[in-house]
């Protein structure tokens, strides 16, 4: 997710967008405050074989102060997905849609 966020994001430095340790308390991606100007999301990232959805997402929103959660799930020989709040979701489609829109 970092190296992700690094690539959408070029003109942030490389410290601007951090992983967290592993076991350490918090949001698994640190942004700085640079980042966070750009990326309206806290992320919380979980690599297991078996989930537990619900802890998960409470676990995203805690640590999300105030900004939109995102949990992004994966285990092995599985593909990324990314669990967000459903408003936040529509309303990510209605920007590619007016983006589109307008772009024609």
């Amino acid at each position: 997710m970092r190296d992700i966020l690094r690539e959408l994001y070029p003109q942030l430095h490389e410290d601007d967008i951090k992983s967290q340790t592993m076991g350490m308390g918090g949001e698994d991606i640190v942004l700085s405050p640079a980042a966070r100007e750009l990326i309206p999301f806290s992320f919380e990232c979980k690599n297991q074989e078996t989930l537990p959805l619900w802890k998960s997402l409470a676990q995203a929103e805690d640590n999300s102060k105030g900004r939109d959660p995102v949990l992004v799930i994966k285990r092995n020989r599985s593909g990324v997905y990314a669990v967000i709040q459903f408003d936040v979701f529509t309303k990510l489609i209605e920007r590619m849609v007016n983006e589109r829109t307008n772009s024609v």
